[in-house]
């Protein structure tokens, strides 16, 4: 410890200048990530109550604080202070930790994220970030999948069939996306040789990962969604089948936590894909070129963090205001036979790439011409295999023109018998149906 303390900054590693932290350091970065995360997720709520508002030509919230923004704090002060109204058949004790293991840990996925390089906080010299460890990726995808008991545990004790149901749903669609999404991270792996969150960023210098491996940026995205139990697949509190889904049987301040959870995690994974992905806190090109990168320096790659960090958020309101629910089966499909097929077959891709690169003088626009040769051939032989045609069904119902099933054309309707006043022979009506076939017909008497 005394041989870290007397070396410079400038000479240790992100590893050992986090280690020398001193005890206040370390607590005031606890304070401020938790800070950070309630912050961005008041911002975000109000923010997307605002776009999807005007997305379908609304006001939104403009009352509560200056243009509505004090309306997600006015909403948590509300639900606090509610009533609380807990299930008779519940298990008491998982009905009360379950949220809270949803919050917890999505905060904790904090810890591992860059949000700036070397900075001076009080005269000490350190980064912006709370720990750095060799498996920083592996932290986030364990918080983000332990996340999901709260959810499990949740609709299970609450003594209610509709909450296990979308319990149930959330275990399923967590261990689908889980896979997809470890998978995205194996070519960012590869290419950073570091599960370092740190190592990843510094390996962006040269250009950004979300051009260079694209289709494992398009599926990290997707996965998130799904991982977040966001709009199109919010099928764990799909409220046209299960009412509230896992949550149904919670209020005040236990279901604010289940709200607070699923926002920060929206936080936390929009901020792990711009480590990722997105250069992590480092200036967007041309801005990274002013001054031999002044804008990478000191206080300024907060601000791009952030900035990234809305990008990809918006996303998330952009999908929930313009995409419908995808059903169930739809959605299972989509992950197990096109996310992680491509994944496989991408990952192969890249490990043969890199392979070649190291054993052979293959240069960069080399490799892309042939890859984009190779895909051309696959595309043209996928449009030169005939269709399969559909069989023949004898039995289906023709369609008009506005797909509205219509009957048989040489289907007859019977018609409806004439209905006829005869009066009787005391003088009085009574009303009789008769019919054309089989009856017959009554004379001016009333005689049959």
């Amino acid at each position: 410890m005394n041989a870290l303390l007397a070396q410079a900054p400038e000479e240790m590693t992100r590893g050992e200048v986090l280690a020398n932290d001193p005890l206040w350091l370390v607590l005031l970065k606890v304070v401020l990530l938790f800070g950070f995360g309630v912050l961005m997720t008041l911002f975000m709520i109000v923010w997307e109550r605002k776009v999807v508002a005007r997305m379908q030509h609304r006001s939104g919230p403009n009352r509560v604080g200056p243009g509505g923004w004090l309306q997600s704090l006015a909403d948590g002060i509300k639900l606090a202070f509610a009533e609380e109204i807990i299930p008779a058949n519940a298990d008491k004790k998982v009905y009360f930790i379950a949220p809270v293991i949803s919050a917890a840990t999505a905060f904790a996925t904090f810890s591992v994220i860059p949000f700036a390089p070397q900075v001076e906080i009080f005269g000490h010299t350190t980064y912006l970030q709370l720990i750095d460890i060799p498996v920083g990726v592996l932290v986030v995808l364990a918080a983000s999948a332990i996340g999901v008991y709260g959810i499990v545990l949740g609709g299970w004790a609450s003594g209610s069939p509709y909450p296990l149901l979308g319990s149930l749903r959330s275990a399923a669609q967590v261990i689908s996306y889980e896979i997809a999404m470890g998978l995205s991270l194996v070519a960012v792996i590869l290419y950073a040789q570091s599960l370092s969150t740190g190592d990843i960023v510094d390996a962006q210098v040269d250009g950004w990962f979300a051009f260079l491996l694209l289709p494992s940026f398009v599926i990290f995205l997707i996965s998130i969604v799904g991982e977040t139990n966001r709009a199109p697949f919010d099928l764990p509190e799909a409220e046209s089948e299960l009412v509230g889904g896992f949550h149904t049987e919670y209020s005040s301040l236990k279901f604010a936590l289940f709200f607070l959870a699923e926002y920060v995690m929206i936080v936390s994974l929009s901020a792990f894909t711009v480590t990722l992905f997105l250069g992590g806190y480092m200036a967007p090109w041309p801005l990274s070129m002013i001054g031999d990168g002044m804008l990478n320096e000191g206080w300024w790659p907060f601000l791009w963090f952030v900035l990234k960090c809305l990008v990809i958020m918006f996303l998330f309101i952009w999908l929930r205001g313009t995409l419908p629910r995808f059903r169930y089966d739809q959605f299972m499909r989509l992950g197990w036979k096109v996310l992680i097929p491509v994944n496989l077959a991408w990952i192969v891709l890249i490990a043969g790439i890199r392979a070649i690169r190291t054993d052979a003088e293959v240069t960069t626009n080399q490799i892309l011409i042939f890859g984009g040769a190779v895909i051309a051939v696959i595309v043209l032989l996928s449009l030169l295999i005939p269709e399969k045609p559909a069989p023949a069904d004898d039995d289906r119902v023709p369609v008009t023109g506005g797909d509205y099933p219509v009957p048989p054309l040489d289907l007859e309707v019977p018609k409806k018998p004439k209905r006829r006043t005869v009066t009787g022979s005391g003088g009085r009506s009574s009303n009789s149906e008769i019919g054309t076939e089989g009856r017959k017909e009554a004379d001016d008497n009333g005689n049959v």
